[in-house]
């Protein structure tokens, strides 16, 4: 059974290659890299100078032209699809008390600019004190608690741009 692949090319060429039609493709691999190919009477030297497989995105030279090439299957396919993809955007817009307890510290002010991961406030709950970090890259639009602030669960702390 043939598997059917999702090639975009440099952004903005999309096609489709299954691998029956690979299989049947003229190349010889010359080394880890380096591939020789002939396709429709013409020949072609390509060499894949850059690869990222977890991301599955490769550059390749052919003919000493260079392309960015993303590679997916059905399966990425679906992922996408379903909102799961890896390195999918996060737009949380908010940050809320996960348990009720006190402010301690207040890292950030309104208009400063935080990075995913970069410590917000810290909470202490239960006799433990927790550090809420920022779950995407952003700028704080507002901040409803000050140091000292008794909170509820689930109530609203920070609201990002």
């Amino acid at each position: 059974m043939s598997k059917l692949y999702k090639v975009k090319v440099n952004d903005s060429f999309e096609l489709d290659i299954d691998t029956d039609a690979l299989s049947q493709m003229d190349a010889i691999k010359l080394s880890d890299s380096k591939f020789h190919i002939l396709k429709d009477f013409k020949t072609y030297t390509a060499e894949i100078t850059d690869s990222q497989f977890k991301q599955k995105t490769y550059t390749v030279k052919i003919n000493n032209n260079s392309y960015a090439v993303e590679i997916q299957d059905a399966l990425d396919e679906l992922i996408k699809d379903m909102g799961f993809e890896v390195g999918a955007s996060k737009k949380i817009n908010d940050v809320k008390a996960p348990m009720p307890g006190l402010i301690l510290d207040m890292s950030v002010s309104v208009g400063q600019e935080v990075k995913e991961n970069d410590t917000l406030l810290i909470l202490e709950a239960m006799k433990m004190e927790n550090v809420l970090t920022s779950t995407r890259d952003g700028v704080i639009k507002s901040i409803s608690v000050k140091k000292g602030d008794a909170v509820e669960k689930n109530q609203l702390l920070i609201e990002f741009e």
